[in-house]
């Protein structure tokens, strides 16, 4: 499956970071993890840090699917929000969630400190405006919600966001202090590079084309011929697992950005804030790193790659256009395009654990706009699998549930 345009801002950013060789003789290991995305990188972490004897391989270059065309918010908010989510799963299921999906932002501070990450890693706040007045209504109803958590939260009217951020025809919002971004792509092969020289081997270029299932271990034979006897099967292959797996767990959706220089006079205090609203699909967007503004939307079901990427010019004009709506004077030269593919679930939920039809396997599935935070909830969830211990998240991302 082809995951993203032609141009996404990260990949052309970085360039080629690393390349690793392709499997040319027999291995064996503990654990073997396929997908060289983000997520493959932090379940990789965890188990090389948990001991186990560890391999991971990618039918592409590593990170060179999704994870080159992640827009890399870092936030709490998952896409139901806290009310409705409550009111799907219980209360307990849905803060657990939320404040999974909150710990796992320092979570990733601080692994970005501890292997001395340059991938930008920066703390911000996060700004959810309610794009229509009828939204107010259930919007105050999430700060509510929020709120009573413990959430560190305020609530904005339309006068003090013109004046903290600048945008105009707002009607309110919710500001919350928890919230980061991060450049995923260039984050993934640092901690690559990390888990290397802990022992880590790392195989791209190598597609998994069958598995045998056998008592305690399974057989992995890559498209070359060569093979991998693996104790344990950790599948992170995120949005492809709909080729793999039979029921209809997820949607696919195509995503859209855009990636421009930045007058940041008029955008006020856009460095320091994510910011999305209650449009469905909603506008989003972020500085990067390198001081650029990124702003993406557009999303629609995705069918296939050809008519995701034949609509590039005309899902830029609306992005641009819902941003002329909040800054009317402000004109906005687009440097980069690109399109992305990412999952949605009924409850926009991830899907990490075991599938009945996978034998000595687990599956880590962060979909949705929280993919990186669920991922690294999944660090935790798949040390706890790896003891034979369940997780209390268990219940809430399991297949069937």
């Amino acid at each position: 499956m082809d995951l993203k345009s032609n141009e996404p801002f990260w990949l052309l950013k970085n360039g080629l970071i690393a390349s690793y060789p392709s499997l040319k003789s027999n291995e064996h290991c503990d654990v073997l993890i396929i997908g060289g995305g983000i997520t493959g990188s932090l379940i990789a972490y965890q188990m090389i840090q948990d001991g186990y004897d560890t391999i991971l391989i990618d039918k592409r270059e590593l990170c060179n699917g999704s994870t080159s065309a992640t827009t890399s918010m870092l936030q709490y908010e998952i896409d139901i929000p806290l009310f409705e989510l409550m009111e799907k799963i219980g209360n307990k299921g849905a803060v657990d969630s939320y404040k999974a999906c909150s710990d796992a932002i320092d979570t990733i501070e601080k692994l970005s400190g501890l292997i001395h990450s340059k991938a930008g890693f920066k703390r911000k706040k996060s700004l959810y405006f309610a794009s229509k007045k009828k939204d107010v209504e259930w919007l105050k109803k999430e700060y509510g919600a929020r709120k009573e958590i413990g959430f560190d939260v305020n609530w904005l009217n339309a006068e003090q966001i013109l004046k903290q951020f600048g945008f105009e025809n707002t009607y309110g919002g919710i500001l919350s202090k928890q919230g980061g971004s991060i450049d995923a792509f260039q984050f993934a092969h640092e901690l690559f590079r990390h888990n290397v020289k802990k022992g880590l081997k790392i195989f791209d270029k190598t597609e998994m084309v069958k598995v045998e299932e056998h008592k305690g271990f399974n057989l992995i034979t890559a498209e070359n011929g060569f093979w991998i006897k693996a104790k344990k099967i950790m599948y992170c292959i995120g949005y492809e697992s709909k080729n793999l797996i039979k029921e209809n767990f997820v949607n696919l959706k195509s995503t859209y950005a855009v990636v421009s220089e930045i007058d940041h006079e008029k955008f006020r205090n856009i460095s320091n804030s994510l910011v999305w609203n209650t449009d469905d699909p909603y506008l989003y967007m972020r500085t990067t790193d390198d001081g650029r503004l990124l702003i993406g939307g557009g999303d629609e079901d995705f069918y296939d790659a050809e008519k995701r990427d034949s609509i590039l010019d005309k899902k830029k004009n609306e992005i641009l256009k819902s941003l002329k709506n909040i800054k009317p004077d402000y004109h906005f030269y687009p440097d980069f395009v690109w399109a992305g593919t990412f999952g949605e679930t009924k409850d926009g939920l991830p899907y990490i654990g075991e599938h009945k039809e996978f034998k000595n396997s687990y599956f880590v599935l962060g979909f949705g706009g929280n993919g990186i935070t669920f991922s690294v909830t999944g660090m935790e969830m798949a040390s706890l699998f790896m003891k034979n211990k369940k997780h209390p998240l268990s219940r809430y991302f399991k297949f069937g549930r």
